[in-house]
C-alpha cells in the first residue's frame, strides 16, 4: 500500500456467521469450475459532499476490470430497474437484481471534501439478499482506483479463501521516453511512472520479495551492469558489474540472494550473489551458455536456460548448483523460466516462428500451450499465481498482457507510444 493511501481502513462489517456455508459454497463452485457465478458491479453513488464523477468513473472501472478479469465470474450489467438505489441494506431492492439473474452484487458509494475522501464498499449475496462483506476507506480522490483494486483483493480472499493480485504492481521495459527505460504501472495499466531516467538502455527488472525494491540491469555506464532500487526513495546501488554481462537478475524468495547471469570467465553461467553484491558463487560451469535463472518457491531449486546440448532448454537444478536435469523435451528453442508462487507449474517460451507461452509441471509431465496470437515472451506470475503478465506483439508493436493461468481472458494492460516488453508483477503491497 502506498503511504497516503488507506490512512484507515476500517471494517464495518465482518463476514456474517449465517453466510459462512454459502461462502465454502462460492469456493467449491469457483475451484471447480462446475459453475460460474453471475456478479454485476452497480454504479457509485454520492454519499455526501462533492460529486466526484471521476472518483465514480475509476472505480467502476477498475472494480470492473477486475472481476471480468478474474474468472469465476460472469459479469452482468446493472439492470436499468436497479438505478439510483442505495447502497447499504435496506436502502435498495433485491428483485431486480434476482430478475437479471446476478448472483453476487459489489455496491459502492464515495464522500469527497476537499482533498479528503471517504469510500465504502459492500459484497452482496443476492440470491439470499443479505450483506457478505462491508469495507470503508479513507484516502484522496486520486486513490479512486487503488481503493477499488483494494476491495477487489477483499472480494477474491471471501469467495476463494485466498486475496487477489489486483493492488499489485507491474515494472516494465519502454521506448516510450525515448531509450529502453524502466516503468512502473498498476497492473491493469494506468497509473505510469518512470522509475529510470539516465538515456541508457535498461532491461529485466525483478522484485525484491517485499516489493519495495527491484533489480535491474543497465548500460548507463558502458557495461551491461546490475542495479538494486529502492523504490519509495529513488536511491540505487550498482550491485555487479564485472566485465560482459551482468543479467537476469532474480531475488530468492527470502530476498538475501540474487541468482543472475555473469559472462566474465568468458561464456554466460549461473551465479549467486548477497542482495549487496558479496558472497559470489558459481553455480554452473560448462562450455555452454546458460542464462536466466529462476527460483522456486522455497528457494530450493533454480530453473534456468542452457544450450548444453546444442540448442536452448529448461534446466533445474538445486539451489547449490547440484543435481542438474533436463525439463524441457519438447521444442527446440525454450527460454525465459519462470516459476509459479505455488510450485506447481512453471511457464517459459518457446519460439515456432514467433515464440509463444508454455506452462509446464516441474517434473516435465503437463506440458501445455498458453498463447497463440503474435509473438510472446517474457512470462511473469502474478502473486497468487492465477494470472501470467507477459509480452505480446499481437495488433502491432510490443506490449504488455494479462491473462488467467490457464491462458483465458487475455488482455491488453499497456498503452501509449512505444515498445513495452519484459513486465514483473509485483508482490503483494
Amino acid at each position: 500500500m502506498t503511504r497516503r493511501l488507506l490512512i484507515t481502513i476500517t471494517i464495518m462489517l465482518m463476514l456474517i456467521p449465517a453466510l459462512l456455508h454459502s461462502q465454502e459454497g462460492y469456493r467449491e463452485v469457483t475451484a471447480s469450475g462446475a459453475h460460474r457465478l453471475t456478479l454485476a458491479v452497480d454504479a457509485p453513488r454520492r454519499l455526501g459532499g462533492s460529486e466526484a464523477p471521476q472518483v465514480a468513473r475509476d472505480t467502476a472501472d477498475a472494480l470492473q476490470f477486475d472481476m471480468v478479469l478474474a474468472g469465476p465470474f460472469t459479469v452482468a450489467a446493472p439492470p436499468a430497474a436497479a438505478a439510483a438505489a442505495g447502497i447499504r441494506p435496506g436502502e435498495f431492492d433485491y428483485s431486480p437484481w434476482r430478475g437479471a439473474g446476478v448472483d453476487l452484487l459489489v455496491k459502492s458509494g464515495y464522500t469527497v471534501s476537499g482533498s479528503a475522501m471517504t469510500m465504502e464498499f459492500r459484497l452482496y449475496n443476492v440470491t439470499q439478499g443479505q450483506q457478505i462483506l462491508a469495507k470503508r476507506y479513507t484516502g484522496r480522490p486520486g486513490d479512486a482506483r487503488r481503493i477499488a483494486h483494494t476491495f477487489s483483493d477483499d472480494i477474491m480472499e471471501v469467495l476463494t479463501g485466498e486475496r487477489g493480485p489486483f493492488t499489485g504492481k507491474i515494472a516494465f521495459v519502454s521506448t516510450r521516453a525515448g531509450a529502453k527505460a524502466i516503468f512502473l504501472m498498476d497492473y491493469d495499466g494506468h497509473n505510469v511512472q518512470q522509475l529510470t531516467k539516465n538515456r541508457a538502455i535498461n532491461l529485466n527488472p525483478d522484485f525484491s520479495p517485499s516489493g519495495k525494491e527491484i533489480i535491474f540491469t543497465s548500460y548507463r555506464l558502458g557495461n551491461p551492469d546490475l542495479f538494486r532500487r529502492e523504490l519509495f526513495t529513488g536511491a540505487e546501488a550498482r550491485i555487479s558489474s564485472h566485465r560482459g554481462i551482468n543479467a537476469h537478475g532474480a531475488w530468492s524468495p527470502d530476498g538475501k540472494t540474487i541468482a543472475l547471469t555473469l559472462s566474465k570467465d568468458g561464456n554466460s553461467e549461473i551465479y549467486t550473489i548477497s542482495r549487496d553484491g558479496r558472497n559470489e558463487r558459481r553455480l554452473t560451469n560448462t562450455a555452454a551458455i546458460e542464462v536466466s535463472p529462476a527460483w522456486s518457491p522455497d528457494g530450493r531449486r533454480i530453473a534456468f536456460v542452457s544450450d548444453r546440448l546444442g540448442k536452448p532448454q529448461i534446466f533445474i537444478m538445486n539451489a547449490d548448483g547440484s543435481g542438474v536435469r533436463r525439463l524441457t523435451t519438447s521444442g527446440g528453442y525454450n527460454v525465459s523460466p519462470r516459476w509459479s508462487p505455488k510450485g506447481d507449474r512453471i511457464v517459459y517460451s518457446r519460439q515456432e516462428g514467433g515464440f509463444q507461452i508454455y506452462a509446464i509441471n516441474p517434473d516435465g509431465t503437463g506440458d501445455t500451450r498458453l498463447t497463440s496470437e503474435g509473438s510472446n515472451e517474457h512470462p511473469r506470475w502474478s502473486p497468487d499465481g492465477r494470472f501470467i503478465t507477459f509480452t505480446s506483439t499481437r495488433g502491432g508493436g510490443e506490449g504488455i498482457y494479462v491473462m488467467r493461468a490457464d491462458g483465458s481472458g487475455q488482455t491488453r494492460v499497456s498503452r501509449g507510444k512505444g515498445k513495452d516488453s519484459h513486465p514483473a508483477w509485483s508482490p503483494r503491497w
